[in-house]
């Protein structure tokens, strides 16, 4: 029961999420419309949408309280599939063939995720938290990841290489030590909130750390990536990369799958393809919107009328070329 309560607060978020992107757009692109152009801060519209993302992320980081990190991390993929059709009546897209049928295999799959999840206890106290640091599983796992991370960084910075791989890759490893943190956070807080205090624990305060340190690495390496790349491109690649590590790291740091069955295991890795062959499906050959804003208006320029011709009657074979004596 507590499990579902995570899954079915994850979900509730992310779809909650979904549609907060969804208007943060629609007020960007009617904010494009308008002849007077202001700042989108003051648009009520963007703020509602604000609104609503911040409390998407605040349900999110509670779920973690309640449900393992290999079953909160892939139901992730309901943001997408809630923006996909709830652009339809926001954003008055069209619906595809491919949006019906991604949607159909994602839920499927995040089906088979909450029915052959990792049942394990969530109520991690802090001393349970400082045994897993130290373990030497995790120890291994930092020293290899460290390791990638470094590399990865070194092509980054001095080779100049910003393949969507090196980037997205920097950004789940990153990513990783994120949902660790905010599971620990989130269950000493949970464990706090039921009057047994956890908020003492110096490991409270590293997690703290640790959390808004990777957080701010990994969005800078991400808008880095919506910058350079499509953002049809980015979204699956990055679902699969994020979810994945999410689940290695909930395996060795938390050791949710220590206790699971062959078919368990088997089930839950099908339901993972199966939402990430969804999210691909959705994100395939989907066009990117770009707001119909002049670059250049005549009609803007202080003291300038639009009587006079703006390319001259031509009549030699200089045409388009500027009236000058010189050869």
């Amino acid at each position: 029961q507590t499990q579902l309560l995570g899954v079915l607060l994850a979900a509730a978020s992310n779809f909650l999420i979904s549609v907060s992107l969804n208007i943060q757009k629609c007020a960007h692109l009617r904010l494009a419309c308008q002849t007077e152009l202001k700042p989108h801060y003051k648009i009520k519209l963007w703020w509602c949408g604000t609104a609503l993302l911040g409390l998407g992320e605040v349900g999110n980081f509670t779920a973690y309280g309640f449900a393992p990190v290999d079953l909160v991390a892939p139901v992730g993929c309901v943001s997408l599939i809630g923006s996909a059709f709830i652009s339809v009546l926001f954003l008055k897209k069209t619906m595809r063939a491919a949006d019906i049928l991604g949607g159909t295999l994602t839920i499927t799959g995040t089906c088979l995720l909450v029915t052959f999840a990792p049942s394990v206890p969530q109520e991690l106290t802090a001393r349970q938290i400082q045994n897993y640091l130290v373990s030497w599983p995790f120890l291994v796992y930092s020293i290899l990841e460290i390791i990638i991370f470094c590399t990865l960084l070194y092509f980054y910075k001095a080779k100049a290489v910003k393949h969507i791989v090196i980037l997205l890759m920097m950004v789940a490893l990153l990513a990783s030590l994120t949902v660790i943190a905010v599971k620990a956070v989130a269950s000493m807080i949970t464990l706090s909130a039921k009057g047994k205090m956890q908020l003492t624990y110096p490991v409270f305060y590293i997690m703290i750390v640790l959390m808004a340190t990777s957080c701010a690495f990994q969005v800078k390496f991400l808008n880095q990536a919506m910058h350079l790349y499509e953002a049809t491109a980015v979204v699956p690649i990055n679902f699969v990369f994020f979810t994945s590590s999410a689940i290695i790291s909930g395996v060795i740091f938390y050791r949710e799958f220590q206790s699971a069955t062959l078919l368990n295991m088997f089930m839950f890795l099908f339901g993972c393809l199966l939402s990430f062959l969804g999210v691909f499906v959705i994100a395939r050959n989907k066009k990117e919107e770009h707001l119909q804003i002049s670059f250049i208006d005549c009609g803007h320029i202080p003291g300038q009328k639009l009587t006079g011709k703006i390319q001259p009657d031509s009549h030699s074979s200089h045409y388009g070329t500027l009236n000058s004596e010189d050869d």
